[in-house]
Formats: structure tokens, sequence, C-alpha cells
């Protein structure tokens, strides 16, 4: 595509997003938002229940971060609305800025946070996290719709499922570059020196990749769609309420079409961290426990659940691996939505995380190997479903309520489903006695939701996208 495009209305030449510009900027956007989010997530397991919540036992400090780190996912429908109105009013460009922004200085900020320890920080700590952690759920509430948009209306004819594969793929790149961080943290340094400063890096370092960002979407121009809403007057003074008022349906949708997916991302990452490196009994427990000088109190013997007992370290590069077959499929996915249909194919996909649910216990708790296999294999459906909804979401709204629309439905999505998913999980497990088939039943219920949703949602792949104004 060239620079320059011609509108067919009026037949002059009016500035456009070359390919190259379109599918870096959706990338490199999502890709900061996501890694930022994961190095909250990871560092929720691995330090922060230490850090902010030294004196609770190990299974409430964990449910503590767990938490806050669920915060985020209350603050993302808030985002969705925020930069929703922005984004359907004023122009996808500067909304995609200062989402990223949001994002880049609320992650720095966490890496310069006191710990609870610190004289006079033991309740100021805690709640600081919380309120940084609320900004990064803000921001990401209205980062992908606007990347989400930026690749579709910008995609030729035809070609709208493989653009929208772009902002996705932003997932489990930053999930790799946040989780190899951790791990060059792990390598270089003492367990002590990680604990006092190295789990700092990670925040730090993502002021360099949001001014990269900052630089690639600055050059971009607005699309053709948003263009046509402003030449038509059909600008909503108030993008959420039309979207309520008139397009419900869709949200309450889209909302459900993105359950699955978000409760199998978050048991296979956040989850499966947790339970992949706790003590495999309560005699290795006792003994890291009697190592680090901190002898596990009675009560905390008698909750104890085991997990796989796989190093922490191991197990980051085992959920890499996974996570690359979610890469690969999330390209995938974009060629066979285009030709089977988004609705279509993600009915066949969402079969395929039922029957994962239905097996979950045999891959989770036989040991490290078959967790291995349940890792790659769980990665390789979450790629297949998640790749097409940059697609489908969109595609359910009309141009001046879509950012509104799709950024509301895939955020309350986050709320019943990505939000409360590590924290049922590991409730279930702790039901369980260590056992996993619970979370398992919980992963399948969840596909029927979406599996329901889909079946009850016509096919948008042959819609006219660019001309549709409400």
């Amino acid at each position: 595509m060239s620079s320059i495009a011609t509108s067919k209305e009026s037949g002059t030449a009016k500035p456009a997003n070359s390919r190259g510009r379109v599918i870096f900027a959706s990338l490199i956007g999502t890709t900061i938002e996501f890694y930022d989010f994961y190095a909250y997530a990871t560092a929720s397991v691995l330090v922060f229940p230490k850090l902010f919540f030294p004196n609770a036992t190990d299974i409430n400090a964990l449910l503590s971060a767990f938490a806050i780190f669920g915060v985020a996912f209350v603050a993302r429908p808030v985002g969705a609305i925020v930069f929703g109105h922005f984004g359907d009013k004023f122009g996808r460009k500067g909304t995609l800025v200062a989402s990223l922004l949001t994002m880049g200085i609320a992650t720095f900020l966490i890496g310069l946070l006191p710990t609870a320890s610190m004289p006079g920080w033991a309740v100021l700590a805690p709640l600081l996290l919380v309120v940084l952690r609320f900004c990064q759920g803000l921001a990401l509430g209205g980062e992908w719709s606007g990347a989400a948009l930026l690749a579709t209306e910008n995609a030729p004819e035809g070609k709208r499922a493989i653009f929208g594969t772009f902002p996705q793929l932003g997932a489990p790149i930053g999930f790799i570059v946040a989780n190899l961080i951790f791990i060059w943290m792990n390598v270089a340094l003492t367990p002590q020196q990680f604990l006092d400063w190295g789990w700092r890096v990670p925040f730090i370092l993502s002021a360099v990749l949001v001014l990269v960002g900052l630089y690639v979407r600055l050059k971009l121009v607005e699309s053709a769609s948003f263009t046509k809403v402003v030449e038509q007057d059909k600008v909503q003074k108030l993008p959420l309420a039309a979207t309520m008022k008139s397009h419900w349906r869709p949200v309450v949708a889209g909302t459900f079409i993105m359950f699955a997916t978000y409760v199998l991302f978050y048991i296979m990452t956040s989850f499966t961290l947790s339970y992949g490196t706790a003590p495999a009994s309560v005699e290795t427990a006792k003994a890291a426990a009697e190592k680090a000088g901190k002898p596990m109190p009675a009560e905390q013997i008698a909750a104890f659940v085991p997990g796989l007992g796989i190093s922490r370290g191991d197990f980051l590069w085992m959920l890499i691996i996974g996570v690359v077959f979610f890469g690969i499929f999330t390209l995938v996915s974009g060629p066979l939505a285009e030709k089977w249909g988004r609705r279509k194919f993600l009915l066949g996909v969402t079969a395929g995380i039922f029957v994962f649910g239905g097996v979950w216990f045999t891959m989770f708790g036989p040991g490290q190997a078959a967790a291995m296999v349940g890792l790659i294999i769980g990665f390789t459906l979450m790629g297949l479903t998640f790749g097409p909804m940059a697609s489908i979401l969109p595609e359910l709204f009309p141009a001046n309520v879509r950012y509104t629309g799709s950024a509301v439905a895939y955020n309350l999505s986050s709320v019943i489903g990505a939000a409360p998913a590590s924290f049922v999980a590991i409730a279930l497990w702790q039901a369980g006695s260590g056992s996993t088939w619970l979370i398992g039943l919980y992963m399948a219920l969840a596909a029927v939701a979406t599996f329901v949703a889909l079946w009850m949602t016509r096919e948008t792949k042959d819609m006219d996208y660019e001309n549709n104004v409400a």
C-alpha cells in the first residue's frame, strides 16, 4: 500500500498509513502494554507477596498479590469508557498515544516504589501499588481496542482478520520479553539481590520501550473509517450512551465471545506459574522454609497443597516455550478466520478448549513432562482463539461507536473472565487438595459460555467495515 490513498467519494488524495507502519505501530504498542502488564503478573507470583505482604502466610500473601493483580481488571472497563469516548469522538491516533503514556508512567513508577518492610511504608506501599496497578488497567482498557482498530481499519479488503493478528501478537511477544528479563535477573543475581532491587529492573526498562512506541504512533494518520464518520457528521457526543442504547446486544455477545479466551490465558500463565513452582511435598516446603530462616507454622502446614516442585527458572522457560506456540498460532489463526469465517472458526477452537479442560488433570499433575505437553496444547489453543478477536469484536459495531463498543466488550470480559481466573484457580487447587481437575472443569464451563455466545452471533466476515456508520 502506498502512503497515499484516494478518497472514493471525492477523488482527492488523502494521506494514509502504509502497511508496514500500521503493522509495526499496532504491534509495538500492544507489545509494550502487555510487557508492562506481564511484568507485574510475574512479579506478583515471584516477589510481591514477600515485598508487600511480609507478615502474611505464604498462601495469603499470594492471594493478596493476586487480588491487587485483579484491581487492573476492574479498572479496564473504566479505561474502555474513557479512552473509547476520546477514540470515537476525537480520533484513534491521539487516544493510542495517551493510553501508551499512561501504562508506561504507571509501570515505571512501580519500579521505584518502596516496599512494605521499609519503615513507615507498611500500609502506604501496598496502597500505592494498588493505585498504580489501577492505572495499568486503565491504560490497557483503552489500548487494545485502539490497536485493533488501527490494524483492521487500515487493512486491505479481505484481510482484516490477518491484519488483526498483529496487535494480538503483542501479547506473546510482551510475555516472552518480560519473562526473559526475569530469567536473566534470576541467573545474574543472587536471590537476595533479586529481592532487594533486581525485581525493579523490568519495570524501569519499560520507559525505553514506551519512547519507541510513542515515536511510531505519533507518525500515524487517522483511518478512513473515522474520517468518514467526521465527514458525515456522525460523531457521537456520548459514544458510551449511544453504544448502550442501540448496540447493547453486541456488547453482551462480545463479552462472552472473549470469556473463554481470558479464562484460558490467565490459568495458563499466572496460575500454572504458582502451581508449577510450588513444592511437591510438605517436607520439601518445610525444608525450604527452614533454610530461609522462616519455619512453617502449624496452620500453614495444615493448609499446604502440593504443586509440581519445578524450579522458578525452569518453569519460566517452560512458559516461554509454550508462549512461542501462542505467537505462532496467533498468526496462523488470521488466514483461517478469513477462509472459514470468524464465527465458524472460533466455534471449532472453543470446542477444543472444552475438550482441553476435560483432560486438564492428565497434564497438570503427573509431572514436568506432562505439564510441558499441557502448556504447548493450551497455548496453541490460546493463539487460535485470541488471534481473531481483534477482527470479530470491532466488526460487531459501526464505526462511530466501534472504539467504545469493542473496548467495553473486551474489558467487561476481563472482569468476569480474567480478573478472577487466577484467584479461582488457586481456590480450586486448594479445594482439590492439590489435584487440578476442578480447574479443568472451570475452563470447560467457560468454553460452554463462549460457544453459546458465538452460536447466537451472526458472521461478520463480509460486512462493509469502512462504510458502516450508525
